[in-house]
Formats: C-alpha cells, sequence, structure tokens
C-alpha cells in the first residue's frame, strides 16, 4: 500500500512540476507554435533530447517509488534515501533530465529564446538543491547522504558508477 500511495503522489507531482516546467512552459513561451523554417536536423536532434531527457525523468519517478518508497515531492519525502540507478552516477538526473527536455524543445520548437529559460530553469534549481534540498536531506539522512554527496557528482554524471545500490 505505502508504494502505490507512492506512486500516486509521484504520478501527480510529475504532471504537476516537470510536466509544467519541462512540457507547458516552453510551448506557452513559444507562443504554442513551432518555427517550421528551424533547421530540420536541428529540430531532429532536439526532439531526440527532449524524448531522451523525458525517459530519464520517468526513470527517476520510477527510482523514487520503488527504491524511496516515496515522491520526489518535499511534502511527500521518501522512506529511503534513493542512490541506485541513475543516481549511481550523478545526484541530481531528475533535475538535469527536465533541463534536457527544454533544451531539446528549444530546438524541436526552433526558439533559441526558450534556451533563455532552460538557464534561468538551471538556476533556480541549482538554487534550492543547494540552499534546500541538501539541508534537508543530510538532516533526513545524515553520515548516509554525506557519504553519497562525497562519493556521487552533483550535476556532471561520473562515466562509472559510484557505489553499490544503497551500498555507497
Amino acid at each position: 500500500m505505502r508504494r502505490a500511495r507512492a506512486a500516486i503522489g509521484s504520478a501527480v507531482f510529475l504532471v504537476v512540476a516537470p510536466g509544467v516546467f519541462g512540457g507547458l512552459m516552453p510551448w506557452a513561451l513559444a507562443g504554442w507554435s513551432a518555427d517550421d523554417d528551424f533547421a530540420l536536423a536541428l529540430r531532429a536532434f532536439g526532439g531526440v533530447v527532449a524524448l531522451a531527457g523525458a525517459a530519464f525523468v520517468v526513470a527517476t519517478f520510477v527510482r523514487f517509488v520503488v527504491e524511496g518508497i516515496g515522491t520526489p515531492a518535499p511534502v511527500a519525502p521518501t522512506e529511503h534515501l534513493v542512490v541506485g540507478g541513475v543516481y549511481r552516477h550523478v545526484r541530481n538526473p531528475m533535475y538535469i533530465a527536465v533541463l534536457a527536455v527544454i533544451a531539446g524543445q528549444a530546438l524541436l520548437i526552433g526558439k533559441p529564446a526558450i534556451l533563455l529559460y532552460a538557464v534561468l530553469f538551471w538556476a533556480v534549481v541549482a538554487s534550492f538543491v543547494r540552499f534546500y534540498e541538501e539541508p534537508a536531506l543530510t538532516r533526513r539522512f545524515g553520515e548516509e547522504y554525506s557519504a553519497y554527496r562525497a562519493a556521487v557528482p552533483a550535476w556532471i554524471p561520473a562515466l562509472r558508477p559510484r557505489g553499490r545500490g544503497n551500498n555507497i
């Protein structure tokens, strides 16, 4: 039952947070239209980047339900620190994936100005991570999070995974 509740909460949060900031906002900023004159190769590449980012967003949300038994939402946090899967390579894959969705859409839609939105999104998210999320995780998970933080980079994924599952 706990996992079912976590899955429902995560699905709602997926629509509310990444769905709005990574999906709706770029299109709203583009005036709900794409630039048909934008280079087809760039648009295709943008589509691939956006789809890959979306796949990683979903994978990170699933990891929160299965491994963490909770949601990414601060109001319904996980019972366990999530450190498996892609989290063995980088501490913030969900935010990086949403950023990829936004940047990919900038190319897909053909509106380079959306890249400015991507930079603004990253600045806000990085500040949130630094000033809220990291201190909150340190308080909640103590030495386990400190060891994870020391072993796994925050923003640039390590090519080789660090740790094994919950054993960092």
